[in-house]
């Protein structure tokens, strides 16, 4: 017998809490063994082509303290814009690459190559940039953004283009700070709330 779908509640939202950890990174969480080797250690392999690059950052709340158990997934194309599985792609470059913060400072560290400009069918162009997913304890969906860099020409991007206040655009730039380094904060809310994609 079958009940009626009005009978049933929603089931509480839950945040992610320490499981996403032992879930996405057991040997991070203290539990190494659990697999083979974990998923997405790094975005590249021995031999890629182009800028090897480290973004360093952290996840902050609205009330400014930085989230320690933050875990963050990134995809992006290789150094001549093309992703895993195009015609030309660099073979050693995976685009996949989970992380997280460190559970002292809250600081993460995304070493990768920096990728290219990318082109759709169409021609349409995105400047170089990295997709972010992002969940921690708090919250409830995963986040998702991008990373552009300061020193690329990003006038023409066309996600960027579509954003209305323009003031938010810098709030997806990476600033650079030396030779092939840069930092990028994701805030969650605030005057300075980076922006997230509804995708």
């Amino acid at each position: 017998m079958s009940a009626k779908v009005s009978n049933f509640q929603e089931t509480p939202s839950q945040t992610a809490g320490p499981y996403v950890h032992i879930g996405l990174m057991p040997t991070h969480a203290g539990n190494a063994g659990s697999y083979d080797g974990e998923i997405g250690v790094s975005p590249f392999v021995d031999g890629v082509k182009g800028e090897i690059i480290e973004i360093r950052g952290a996840v902050i709340d609205g009330q400014g303290m930085t989230l320690r158990d933050a875990v963050i997934e990134s995809w992006q194309a290789d150094a001549d814009g093309r992703y895993p599985g195009e015609t030309g792609a660099d073979p050693c470059v995976t685009g996949h690459c989970r992380f997280a913060a460190d559970p002292a400072s809250g600081e993460f560290c995304l070493r990768t190559v920096k990728p290219g400009i990318v082109a759709d069918r169409a021609g349409v162009t995105q400047a170089p940039h990295i997709s972010l997913w992002i969940v921690a304890r708090g919250i409830n969906q995963g986040l998702s953004t991008r990373i552009y860099f300061e020193d690329e020409d990003n006038g023409s991007d066309f996600l960027l283009g579509r954003i209305e206040n323009k003031n938010r655009c810098g709030t997806l730039i990476a600033k650079k700070t030396g030779e092939a380094s840069y930092r990028f904060e994701i805030k969650l809310q605030g005057p300075d709330e980076t922006v997230f994609l509804d995708i």
